[in-house]
């Protein structure tokens, strides 16, 4: 089938994780025999090589937010391929997929890795009742209500009124052919005689909890444990403060952001993978990092945030030691857990690169596509439940 996956506020090749799932999710049904158009924003570098027909397309002025704008632009693209399938990468400012497959009678999928209803604290709720009519969430909903599939790590992140026949629920995933124990390559760090290096790697957003793991270093060190290096691989709004909280602790190493050919070498160069995630927000709630899954595909010990998200992914003792959220002292402790215990560590290091092939990217293209053979082979039609709010 022919597909058009729009993700204009996306560039590829890029580094954030993002850009990694979109580029790794064209790829994925490509491979698959499917002739897939990906529109993306440019990036540093050539898109990858291979059978993804790939279309360089910023939005507006470079803003995200008149990514919609680009409606006419990929309808255009949508009817000249005569696309069966569309696919948009969900943002509230988007909308473009949607609009074109409404034109040409495509099956439209709304991919959602991020919350569309709003929760507590929401910036958009304050200026969407600033502004009294709401234009943001009404735009969303219309969005929502003119998608025929959701693909999503969370349903819980979608609209209440949303169909669960609707829903496919699906985790990101990890390219588990690079993503290796013995994965070789030049790391921005130094392992000297004795240490042992734990590893964050991520972008630095308030959820992600970095901070707590400068603070769970500072903690060992109390205890004793001069020999553990901490590995912070990433840049993002928190680094600042992440620096500022490691100030005059010995053992801290940031390298900055990384391009994802280089992230297995460093990860399988770990000991101890961390992932301190905090429950700040929604996003923290229905969290599905791409870090999770490729620190299961490297085999090593993860010390990880008992979040409910995290928690259908890992198991404390089987694949992972699971401590409390937003607890440098329980941090701590788990590292120490993992240090002080190797039959433990070994256990849960074998059961994460066991449950790695669960989550492979080319797993989740293959259920992306059963998903399509279902719908179009017309064994289920799901309807979208038309508004006529518009923005």
């Amino acid at each position: 089938m022919r597909i058009l996956y729009t993700a204009i506020d996306q560039p590829v090749p890029g580094m954030t994780g993002g850009s990694v799932h979109v580029s790794q999710v064209a790829s994925g049904l490509a491979a698959l025999g499917h002739d897939v158009h990906a529109v993306v924003a440019p990036g540093s570098g050539l898109p990858p090589e291979g059978p993804v027909h790939w279309h360089s397309l910023r939005p507006p002025l470079g803003r995200r937010q008149l990514r919609w704008m680009r409606a006419r632009r990929v309808t255009e693209l949508a009817r000249s391929l005569g696309t069966d399938v569309v696919i948009e990468r969900y943002y509230n400012f988007g909308g473009e997929g949607v609009r074109a497959a409404s034109a040409t009678g495509a099956l439209m999928v709304l991919e959602v890795n991020a919350p569309v209803i709003d929760y507590p604290g929401s910036p958009k709720s304050w200026i969407d009742r600033a502004m009294l009519v709401e234009p943001m969430r009404r735009w969303r909903e219309w969005q929502c209500r003119r998608a025929h599939l959701f693909v999503t790590p969370s349903a819980g992140i979608l609209p209440t009124w949303v169909e669960a026949e609707q829903v496919l629920r699906l985790e990101w995933g990890a390219d588990t052919a690079r993503f290796t124990p013995d994965a070789r390559g030049e790391v921005p760090f130094r392992r000297e005689p004795g240490d042992t290096v734990v590893v964050f790697a991520g972008a630095f957003r308030p959820w992600h909890g970095a901070v707590h793991l400068v603070r769970a270093i500072a903690d060992l060190r109390l205890r004793g444990r001069e020999d553990i290096k901490a590995v912070f691989i990433g840049d993002g709004p928190e680094l600042p403060r992440v620096r500022r909280a490691a100030a005059g602790l010995e053992g801290i190493v940031f390298t900055g952001a990384l391009s994802h050919d280089r992230m297995p070498a460093c990860l399988a160069a770990a000991d101890i993978l961390v992932l301190p995630n905090v429950p700040v927000s929604a996003s923290a709630g229905h969290t599905s990092p791409l870090k999770l899954f490729e620190y299961l595909a490297v085999g090593k010990p993860i010390v990880a945030s008992d979040l409910p998200a995290i928690r259908e992914v890992l198991r404390d003792g089987q694949n992972a030691v699971l401590v409390e959220p937003g607890r440098p002292d329980a941090l701590a402790a788990g590292i120490r857990r993992v240090l002080e215990d190797r039959t433990l560590a070994e256990r849960i290091a074998r059961g994460a690169f066991d449950e790695a092939p669960d989550y492979s990217w080319d797993r989740r293209a293959e259920r992306i596509e059963q998903l399509f053979e279902r719908v179009l082979g017309g064994q289920s039609q799901p309807t979208p439940q038309r508004s006529t709010s518009t923005r």
